[in-house]
């Protein structure tokens, strides 16, 4: 069963769109980009956030004792690495705090080298902005992928999440700017992408 993940929410409307439709996960950046949230923020915002709901917290090279504690406060349920983070790094957080962990890879021509150290792998657009850049990359490299669950991000919306769907069966779809209009989420977007992707995983 393909999931849904909504990234980027970080205004009380997002949260309402997001509650009416129900997709698996959402997801609050906290590192530095327009869609950043700060901790107090991203906390009054999964107060309001349907418990059926994931948060899944975005961060690039965060001290883990910040990590943890914003996992262990009950911010986050999930944490989304997009930096330097190594297979130490990610040993250490889940040490310390039990914290599940994404690791996002940027993919271009071939597929880099993976570690198995997460418990899900996200593969985005090879950039300097360590993702988030609404681009999509060829996703032939991914056909003969045989390792962990993965988030399918970079560039979907809702012209392309059903050909994604359909050409690898990822663990879950992820989108941001896809879902959006002039950089705020779209909730009519928001429900055509889930509506869409459901459908796919459906059939």
């Amino acid at each position: 069963m393909i999931k849904i993940k909504i990234c980027g929410l970080f205004r009380t409307e997002d949260i309402i769109f997001v509650n009416r439709f129900l997709p698996d996960f959402i997801g609050f950046v906290f590192a530095p980009s327009r869609r950043r949230v700060d901790i107090k923020t991203a906390a009054a915002l999964k107060k309001n956030l349907d418990s059926c709901i994931k948060a899944v917290g975005v961060f690039v090279n965060e001290e883990i004792k910040i990590v943890s504690e914003i996992y262990q406060n009950g911010v986050i349920d999930l944490a989304q690495l997009h930096g330097d983070e190594d297979d130490e790094y990610i040993k250490k957080l889940k040490y310390a705090c039990g914290c599940p962990v994404i690791k996002a890879v940027g993919v271009g021509d071939i597929m880099p080298l993976l570690s198995a150290a997460p418990d899900f792998l996200l593969f985005d657009s090879l950039s300097s902005e360590r993702g988030g850049g609404g681009k999509t990359f060829d996703w032939n490299v991914l056909k003969k992928y045989c390792g962990l669950p993965f988030f399918l991000a970079g560039g979907l919306s809702i012209e392309n999440v059903a050909d994604a769907i359909n050409m690898l069966s990822p663990f879950c779809v992820d989108v941001s700017s896809g879902v959006e209009t002039d950089g705020l989420k779209d909730e009519k977007k928001i429900e055509k992408f889930i509506s869409i992707a459901r459908r796919n995983k459906n059939e």
